[in-house]
């Protein structure tokens, strides 16, 4: 019996126990329309913030001020398969083809802004956060370990994920995690290994509140460049003197030596001291219950990130796939290296129980050191330059910067109350580069009845005028160096949700319009757009249910205003048949085939030395759909599946590729299971 097969038994047979949680799906979680489960061991179990019930809860923490939002404790089994299959991590993705590999969403209104260590941007979708962090309080301890495989010796993909989560008391919890992904890549020198771990914390006391986490991540990824030929996906009959197939680790690729090693760390402490009164209810003639209700909160929140980013190039042939060559004429080492440390200092008046305001208010204030390091230049630029070098294109870039900053801002909030709710965050830049920068962001929600049902509708904007991240301005490594002066870029977005669960229909829409954006260019170069370009999308998701057969059905239109700074596909679709039933009372099950579709457009690409995506205009990606059949089981506290992913392959033609010259997946047979254990 080999090893894989060896774990799958084991966590098989150790498989029993309490309910537990299971880290967030890669894609967007299912939208409120989808259909409600006949079983609530199908849901995900979503209970309210309430530190005195007896049902395990989950969380998220919102900034600044780490208020707490419900999340999910994720038990659900239908589409379990898809989170493993690496282009379905959203309805349109773009990647560089491997599970764990650098990719972007091609769907503009899920893209976040470019973070301040450009180079996590890539791989945002495997790499822990603050808005993935999920807080548990579960009463007795949960653990919850899944394992998923696919391929064989020479493109094997394995994950093993765990999360752990244990009370000390009512309102103390500890929790861990581990993710350990390690994919050699159906193409050759693409292979993938992450080390992601962390601990976390919570206290929701009367008066004190504390929630933390400590998360480290190593991530290795090999960067083969693309396939040296589209024909080897497209026609390799044309390259082979009429042979009509190829294994794809045969397939020749731009680079050989190549790799990227993201790694770095966070620490997140927010603290929290109420201020209030108690408050006697009496339960019966003899029973009395004191409540302790906060009416003001004093908030620190320490937030400590720091990164590291390393791109190596050994081999000397891959010297002619780079344009310009500055530092080593052989080699490239480049390092690159950031932290940060903020610190939020926060006074909020509560809703309800304040005399001053019946709505939450509150005001803060954040200063923050950013520190950074880069490769040193240690070429003598008076004598000659040495054979294979490029003249140094810019002055030279320092070494290192460090940055002082401070933001002041308010937060509006209303969470309580089931006709209206609201909440509208701003805050404005008083010392630094960020001077003058302003960000605001709304939302408001209400609810009324229609068919029997709540219907709810939902207003988003966004306002931002930001500075240009400091390595947008300033960056030197082997092949890319830039010294630019960007200035503020401008946003604002407006858009609504309509959501009809009786129909199981919701709708979004939005606009956004963008001013001096930062984008990469045909030359991988950062450029500034010099006007305007507006954005327009409106996404409907659509299911249908009859009987034991669901259809699920989500659509998204965007169009650009220029395709040159903005370029994306106009239409997105993702499908999903599925015939849902169960096997002697106990054993749930999912069979189905779904598929991802999106139309042709000038497709950005991707640049190894810099982990960035730039814009091009001569190569078209899309319009080819990608199906997968499954079937996602589920028998007491285990999940499991059997997926034979890109089934479609041959059938639909032959020109599928996410990126150009990186193509996708071929089709492979791929297994996995989710287990409680006991505690």
């Amino acid at each position: 019996m080999n090893l894989k097969l060896s774990i799958s038994v084991l966590l098989l047979l150790l498989s029993a126990g309490p309910a537990s949680a299971q880290s967030p799906s890669l894609r967007p979680a299912p939208s409120p329309s989808l259909p409600l489960p006949e079983h609530p061991e199908e849901a995900d179990a979503v209970v309210a913030d309430d530190a005195a019930s007896t049902a395990p809860y989950a969380w998220t923490i919102l900034p600044p001020l780490g208020l707490r939002e419900p999340s999910t404790i994720d038990t659900l089994y239908r589409n379990y398969a898809q989170r493993f299959v690496p282009s379905m991590v959203t309805d349109a993705y773009g990647t560089t083809g491997n599970l764990g590999a650098p990719g972007r969403t091609l769907l503009y209104f899920e893209r976040e802004p470019m973070s301040d260590f450009f180079f996590a941007d890539a791989l945002r979708y495997w790499k822990p956060s603050l808005s993935g962090m999920r807080f548990y309080n579960t009463r007795i301890p949960m653990t919850l370990l899944s394992y998923n495989n696919a391929g064989g010796k020479e493109n094997s993909q394995d994950r093993l994920h765990g999360i752990f989560s244990g009370n000390v008391d009512a309102r103390g919890q500890v929790g861990a995690m581990i993710d350990y992904l390690y994919s050699k890549g159906c193409y050759d020198y693409q292979a993938t290994k992450h080390i992601n771990w962390g601990f976390s914390g919570s206290y929701i006391g009367d008066r004190y509140e504390f929630q933390g986490f400590f998360n480290h991540w190593n991530m290795l990824n090999m960067e083969n460049g693309g396939i040296t030929d589209d024909l080897y996906i497209t026609d390799p009959a044309q390259l082979q003197g009429g042979q009509a197939s190829i294994q794809p680790k045969a397939i020749p690729t731009n680079l050989t030596g190549a790799f990227n090693r993201l790694s770095g760390a966070q620490l997140y402490l927010n603290n929290t001291y109420n201020v209030g009164f108690w408050k006697e209810e009496e339960v019966d003639d003899t029973t009395t219950v004191r409540t302790y209700v906060p009416v003001t909160r004093f908030v620190w929140t320490l937030d400590y990130q720091k990164g590291r980013h390393t791109f190596r190039d050994t081999q000397e042939s891959d010297i002619e796939f780079w344009k310009h060559t500055y530092l080593y004429p052989d080699q490239s080492d480049d390092r690159t290296s950031y932290w940060s440390l903020s610190n939020t200092f926060g006074v909020q008046l509560l809703e309800e129980f304040n005399k001053f305001a019946k709505f939450g208010l509150a005001a803060f204030a954040t200063h923050q050191v950013r520190s950074y390091k880069q490769t040193t230049d240690t070429i003598d630029r008076v004598v000659p330059l040495p054979e294979g070098l490029s003249p140094y294109p810019v002055d030279k870039v320092p070494g290192s910067h460090k940055e002082n900053l401070l933001w002041v801002g308010g937060q509006l909030t209303k969470q309580r109350g089931t006709i209206l709710t609201y909440d509208a965050t701003a805050r404005f830049g008083l010392i630094g580069p960020v001077v003058g920068d302003l960000e605001i962001d709304g939302r408001v929600n209400t609810r009324f009845p229609l068919f029997g049902d709540s219907v709810s509708i939902t207003g988003y904007g966004r306002f931002r005028n930001t500075a240009a991240p400091y390595l947008m301005n300033h960056y030197v490594s082997n092949h890319f160096i830039w010294d630019n002066d960007f200035g503020k870029t401008r946003s604002l977005r407006l858009g609504g949700i309509l959501d009809i669960p009786h129909t199981r229909t919701r709708i979004n829409a939005g606009v956004e319009n963008v001013q001096n954006l930062i984008y990469f260019g045909p030359d991988c170069l950062p450029v500034q757009a010099g006007g305007s370009v507006q954005v327009v999308s409106a996404s409907l998701n659509q299911d249908f249910k009859f009987g034991p057969l669901v259809w699920q059905n989500r659509l998204t239109l965007q169009t650009s205003s220029d395709e040159t700074v903005i370029p994306l596909p106009k239409l997105a679709v993702y499908s999903n048949l599925s015939l849902n039933f169960k096997i002697a009372g106990v054993l749930f099950v999912q069979l189905g085939v779904d598929c991802d579709y999106y139309t042709k457009y000038k497709s950005i690409d991707y640049q190894p030395a810099t982990m960035t995506f730039y814009n091009q205009r001569s190569v078209d990606v899309g319009g080819y759909p990608l199906m997968n059949a499954f079937a996602n089981m589920k028998l007491s506290k285990v999940r499991f599946y059997v997926l034979m992913s890109h089934v479609n392959q041959g059938m639909t033609g032959e020109n599928y590729f996410s990126l150009p010259h990186y193509p996708i997946n071929p089709r492979r047979f791929q297994i996995g299971l989710s287990i409680d254990f006991p505690n």
